[in-house]
């Protein structure tokens, strides 16, 4: 067949894949027009879904790995990360999880960087950085890239990403925590909401220039940041947190919170 003829092949994607289709083609099989020697990474990307959430790609009913090349009259069907079945003796396209949730966020998850920094996570967030110093980070770090982004995610040097849905970061945070299961890693407010750095027990004398009059008189324990500079302490914005983070947990393990 030359390299040119037109080749047409039919893909079906499963579950939240379908977020990313136009609405014509979700829950369906549809055809999709092709030329020359195309993978199947290439094409799940070019119909609009990133290759960081797929974890599983049939070929005529056979497992293959995202370099197959797609021939006319392939039925293609394509599955998200699993997480309620056992896929272990079947070819995964992705690598296997990161042992580790450490995470890289772009500019405008900020909210979302702080509530994870604040559960525990390893989270890097700068609000200026480019796409190419994201996917080098999330890639030279082993980090989970988090984005709104879908092209983003699209990148090869992105191994592991996940297209966050929603757009409210309470909802952000309830979000990733169940499509990671999280809530058992969580270990609240051992980091700084600033930087990221783990923080640091200080003696009330050490920050006393830091306190304002009333918690100078009122609190014994007090948490420095190496990085920056910042102090905590365990006053009324430390219980708010506590309150989210109880919140958060809860709609995280119970599923009937959609």
């Amino acid at each position: 067949m030359n390299a040119t003829e037109v080749k047409t092949a039919r893909f079906r994607f499963y579950a939240e894949l379908n977020d990313f289709l136009p609405p014509e083609r979700r829950m369906r099989e549809f055809e999709y027009s092709f030329s020359g020697r195309q993978s199947v990474k290439h094409l799940i990307e070019a119909a609009g879904v990133p290759h960081t959430e797929v974890d599983l790609v049939l070929a005529n009913g056979e497992p293959v790995d995202f370099g197959y090349l797609v021939e006319g009259g392939d039925r293609i069907s394509v599955y998200p990360v699993f997480e309620a079945f056992d896929i272990a003796g079947v070819t995964r396209v992705r690598p296997q999880p990161l042992r580790q949730a450490r995470f890289v966020l772009d500019g405008h998850l900020g909210r979302l960087a702080a509530y994870l920094r604040m559960l525990g996570f390893d989270t890097v967030h700068e609000r200026d950085s480019t796409d190419d110093e994201l996917a080098r980070c999330a890639s030279e770090q082993r980090r989970i890239l988090l984005t709104r982004d879908r092209e983003l995610l699209k990148r090869s040097a992105v191994t592991h990403g996940y297209y966050v849905r929603q757009t409210q970061p309470r909802a952000q945070l309830v979000e990733v925590l169940r499509r990671f299961d999280l809530a058992g890693a969580v270990k609240p407010f051992v980091r700084c909401l600033r930087c990221n750095e783990l923080l640091e027990e200080a003696r009330k004398e050490e920050v006393w220039d830091h306190l304002p009059p009333r918690s100078r008189e009122h609190y014994r324990e007090f948490w420095r940041c190496p990085g920056c500079g910042r102090v905590y302490w365990g006053g009324s914005h430390y219980r708010r947190m506590e309150r989210l983070v109880e919140q958060a947990l809860a709609a995280a393990r119970d599923p009937a919170t959609g």
